[in-house]
């Protein structure tokens, strides 16, 4: 170092006291005959250890495309000001509510009404050479008109070949030839802090890529798919975009933020890229996805629930009700029956239940387990087709004559077989009036018990047996029937 240089590098150390202890402790390395070279082989050590996105982001960039999409004005939309393309977006699917201060659109009155104006933007990825290109469902649902545009500048009208909302995939088809294809990567090779990359189109910038980690796989969110978490900045228009592992694989797509501001936090969500190519496949061949159904209302098993009727840990799904007419009823399932396995696979929660039978064809025999009254049952169930969009409405509850009997703080009756008809169970007693250690555990009037502590009550002399037998200091299970649905409940004895 110059004696002048020196002297203007300690001028600039005067105010701050860090550059100044970096600065005596090179001059000490000097000291001891550490060579320049060794430092800067010591630099070049560090940096090749961080990942270089470069030669990703040439290889797949070609791949990853513009979407937009346009509806024509109706006389009911006309306004003074419309909405901007993203915030369109960010309505429909991103959490956070607030909107960002983006610039909007010229006033719509001074434009002809059927003129196909902006609607909302996305992204895309190309799935095959001849132009099918995947992005998300909410990204072209309503469209009347969706543009794709490449990263050469081309731009083409796309036909939407199907869309699924209850996964969030679509597949739209350009006529194009020779286009450069993703590589689908495998799911179950991606780690947990592994580093991933995106490329999209926030806010309407094109070929934006960010980068960052998975943050964990299989994050429930409500949702009919499990996610992949990722901390990589996604925004509004990144939706449908790739997410791509450092073999430059797609192992996802785009599809959520976790937001309070309607722009990036940290959290993002990609829907697995093999769910995502079972969807396409289906929507490339009939423009639908077929789901399996097979009729029953569930419910979670709780740790108490599990312990009381020997299941022992909590695992599997109660079932709440049976469907009349369905598969679950043709195969023998009952309320109160826990599935724990389906297909061979274990049914650990209520998400892995829907989404193993929606993934099952249609028409295909399946084995099913449930733990009944303190043992597993395999039972057979052919699956049926679910009805596209169609939501199950709450059944309502039906009431019973009024008789009495007590126990425990309840007071309960038998039932007919006209009442056993009626509600579709074989035995049971009708709970009259529930109070003291019953009421606590929040059985009420109406419901029906048709099993306490693993066994079956079958009328209501085998109901006074069996509580003639239980221990009335401890905890009793009981498996109760209200309306449609079914469900545990511990009675707890009074301290």
């Amino acid at each position: 170092m110059k004696p002048k240089e020196a002297l203007v590098f300690k001028k600039i150390c005067k105010k701050c006291t860090v550059t100044v202890l970096v600065a005596a402790s090179w001059f000490g390395v000097l000291s001891l005959g550490v060579s320049g070279a060794a430092m800067a082989q010591s630099a070049g050590s560090s940096v090749r250890g961080l990942p270089d996105f470069t030669e990703l982001v040439e290889q797949v960039g070609p791949s990853v495309v513009n979407i937009r999409t346009l509806e024509k004005a109706r006389p009911s939309e006309v306004s003074p000001g419309g909405s901007d393309e993203e915030m369109q977006e960010l309505f429909r699917r991103f959490f956070g509510v607030p909107i960002p201060n983006v610039p909007r659109q010229a006033p719509r009155q001074n434009r002809p009404q059927e003129d196909a104006q902006p609607k909302g933007v996305g992204s895309g990825f190309i799935l095959s050479a001849d132009g099918f290109i995947m992005t998300n469902a909410h990204v072209v649902e309503g469209a009347d008109e969706v543009l794709v545009t490449l990263t050469d500048k081309r731009e083409f009208k796309a036909r939407i070949v199907g869309a699924d909302k209850r996964t969030d995939v679509a597949v739209v088809k350009i006529q194009a030839t020779d286009l450069p294809a993703v590589k689908v990567g495998d799911v179950n090779r991606l780690r947990v802090g592994e580093w991933v990359m995106a490329i999209g189109s926030p806010f309407g910038l094109e070929n934006t890529v960010t980068a960052g980690i998975v943050s964990a796989k299989q994050r429930d969110t409500g949702d009919y798919l499990s996610f992949i978490q990722t901390d990589v900045a996604i925004n509004p228009g990144n939706s449908g975009g790739p997410l791509i592992n450092m073999r430059g694989e797609v192992v996802g797509i785009n599809s959520q933020i976790y937001s309070r501001s309607g722009g990036f936090m940290g959290i993002s969500f990609a829907i697995p890229m093999d769910e995502a190519m079972r969807v396409s496949e289906q929507l490339r061949a009939s423009g639908r996805v077929s789901r399996g159904r097979i009729g029953v209302q569930i419910a979670p098993v709780t740790k108490d629930v599990a312990e009381s009727i020997g299941l022992g840990k909590a695992q599997g799904v109660l079932v709440r009700g049976v469907e009349e007419g369905s598969p679950a009823e043709k195969a023998g399932l009952e309320a109160g029956d826990i599935i724990t396995r389906f297909d061979g696979k274990p049914i650990e929660k209520p998400a892995d239940l829907p989404r193993a039978v929606g993934n099952t064809k249609p028409g295909s025999k399946v084995g099913i387990t449930v733990f009944r009254r303190g043992g597993h049952k395999e039972l057979s169930i052919t699956v049926a087709e679910i009805e596209v969009d169609k939501v199950a409405a709450a059944s309502p509850e039906k009431k019973a004559p009024v008789a009495t009997g007590q126990h425990w703080g309840l007071a309960v009756s038998g039932l007919t077989e006209a009442q056993k008809k009626e509600f579709r169970v074989r035995g049971g007693v009708r709970v009259d009036a529930a109070t003291e250690a019953a009421a606590r555990a929040g059985i009420r009037e109406g419901d029906l018990i048709v099993a306490i502590a693993n066994a079956e009550v079958t009328s209501l002399k085998e109901f006074e047996l069996i509580m003639s037998r239980v221990d009335k200091n401890r905890p009793i299970s009981v498996l109760i029937r209200r309306g449609d649905g079914a469900q545990y409940v511990l009675i707890r004895p009074a301290k």
